[in-house]
């Protein structure tokens, strides 16, 4: 079957993430500047969130520009993924509202932490479908970001629990190497 019905179902529902998430920050009734200073932390954890959904967006789109067609597998994958992080909205509001508390910031780190695991899944799933010779394969097959990313959540995690604020300087380290987009599909496709 067609990969179209899927790429625009996960648009719409990241689409829908952020959403969600932008809603979140409700507006100060005061008409000052310094209203907004209690709206730092959940204007941060908004931030680095959008900053990830975008990132799984832009790399879900690199990577369905070298797939042909989806079965059953890949679209439970997919869904895999976007339960994930359907679950944003909810682990970057618990984490903003209590000024980056421990436990909140841990969830955060596991939410991230499954969401990349899912990605892996479904890339995967796709290279079974498409085989070990197909583009895919060549182009993620060596993936040293998204293990470097996981060892990086797995140790977060844990710290969260130590320092807050090293777990989440961990987060966004993630998110500085994923700012770049992964190109090596691009340039396969290109080749």
């Amino acid at each position: 079957m067609g990969k179209g019905r899927l790429e625009a179902f996960s648009d719409g529902v990241l689409a829908i993430v952020i959403t969600i998430m932008v809603l979140e920050l409700s507006a100060p009734e005061e008409p000052t500047l310094a209203a907004l200073r209690p709206l730092i932390p959940t204007f941060l954890s908004y931030a680095l969130s959008f900053v990830f959904v975008g990132i799984y967006w832009n790399n879900h789109h690199h990577l369905f520009q070298a797939v042909k067609q989806v079965d059953g597998r890949i679209l439970w994958a997919n869904l895999h993924l976007l339960f994930w992080l359907s679950l944003t909205p909810f682990v970057t509001a618990w984490m903003g509202e209590t000024r980056f508390a421990a436990w909140p910031v841990a969830l955060y780190g596991v939410d991230l932490l499954a969401s990349a695991i899912a990605y892996f899944i479904l890339t995967r799933t796709l290279i079974a479908r498409h085989g070990m010779d197909s583009v895919l394969a060549n182009a993620v097959n060596r993936d040293v970001k998204g293990k470097i990313s996981l060892v990086i959540y797995l140790a977060a995690i844990p710290l969260a629990f130590v320092s807050t604020w090293l777990a989440g300087g961990l987060y966004v380290l993630v998110a500085i190497l994923w700012l770049v987009p992964d190109r090596r599909i691009e340039d396969l496709l290109a080749q």
